[in-house]
């Protein structure tokens, strides 16, 4: 029979599809990559509408659509701590069109408590496209805990270990982690009470049922300026436009002591670099627009976007960090 040019060049095709060559496949991943983006992106959001994730992701979506020239669907699959919505992307077609809006501190924490339980691997299954920036944390006081700063807490806590407590917003939460971190550095034991979101853990730090805390500047601002709270130190290496007065721990002698929230955005492992390019392209470009920035700013994140490269290696050392906090501190989901 016959056969012309389109179905030899389809016969070929099945051929290798068939012997799962990667040589032959490449012409046409990359053929792809050139018509990337035809059809609307799907950024899945691994928590319910309305928290931090969401928000920023909300913003990210917009601007990234508006330059990449495609339309950013908004899909809000929460659960289990954010595992739903990254195992999602994890197991999805690796073409560009589902990523994720990963909250990566919590992401690499999960990866480490959970380690075993997870249907994804988060280095093996997922990507960096890009990091999009980070909240800063601060470590706040009640006004009752006669703490002014993060030694006098050390102090304190070394005249009274395992009497002090400290509020987080659940047991994997970067605030849990950042205090730990605390504990560690300072040698200290100051009990964690965990609790199911920041809005309860912040009632009762208020209150005085727990003394001290680690949290989110956004969540903690408010009671910072009305007295509620004590400020004992911002966890950047450098005083923030947010809380300008209040020193850094690093001020205080703190050093190793920087924690901050980290959010990006993630793609199934495997998707062409070159539609990655085009991603954090389009990202880097947005993120460096002054409108988007105050966005971002006044929902308290600090755009700092990287590289692909820069964005993985911020990841393992996320990673890393959290690890050996982890194992050193015999830390539990509890």
């Amino acid at each position: 029979m016959f056969m012309t040019r389109f179905h030899r060049r389809a016969a070929s095709v099945a051929t290798c599809l068939l012997l799962g060559s990667p040589l032959a496949l490449a012409p046409f991943a990359g053929a792809h990559a050139q018509t990337y983006p035809d059809q609307p992106i799907r950024l899945i959001i691994p928590y319910p509408p309305g928290g931090a994730t969401d928000v920023i992701g909300r913003i990210v979506g917009k601007n990234l659509g508006d330059q990449i020239g495609a339309q950013v669907v908004i899909e809000n699959r929460g659960g289990a701590g954010g595992n739903i919505g990254a195992v999602e992307v994890a197991k999805a077609r690796p073409d560009g069109y589902t990523l994720l809006m990963g909250a990566l501190t919590s992401h690499s924490v999960m990866s480490i408590l959970e380690k075993g339980k997870l249907s994804y691997d988060l280095q093996k299954d997922l990507t960096p496209v890009g990091v999009v920036g980070s909240v800063p944390l601060v470590a706040v006081a009640n006004p009752s805990l006669k703490v002014s700063t993060l030694p006098e807490l050390a102090d304190n806590a070394k005249k009274n270990p395992g009497k002090l407590n400290f509020a987080s917003s659940g047991a994997g939460a970067p605030q849990r982690m950042a205090m730990e971190l605390f504990k560690q550095i300072a040698g200290v034991n100051i009990v964690h009470v965990a609790y199911r979101g920041s809005g309860p853990a912040m009632t009762d730090l208020v209150g005085g049922q727990v003394e001290v805390m680690t949290e989110t500047v956004p969540a903690a601002i408010s009671f910072i300026k009305s007295g509620q709270l004590r400020p004992l130190a911002v966890l950047t290496p450098e005083r923030i436009s947010m809380l300008p007065d209040i020193p850094t721990a690093k001020e205080q002698g703190y050093d190793n002591y920087n924690v901050s929230s980290l959010f990006g955005v993630m793609a199934p492992a495997g998707t062409p670099k070159a539609i990655l390019d085009k991603v954090n392209a389009a990202l880097t470009t947005a993120l460096a627009k002054d409108e988007v920035k105050k966005q971002l700013l006044e929902q308290g994140v600090y755009a700092d976007p990287l590289s692909i490269d820069a964005s993985a290696e911020r990841l393992k050392a996320e990673i890393a960090l959290w690890d050996k906090v982890i194992k050193d501190g015999n830390i539990t989901t509890r």
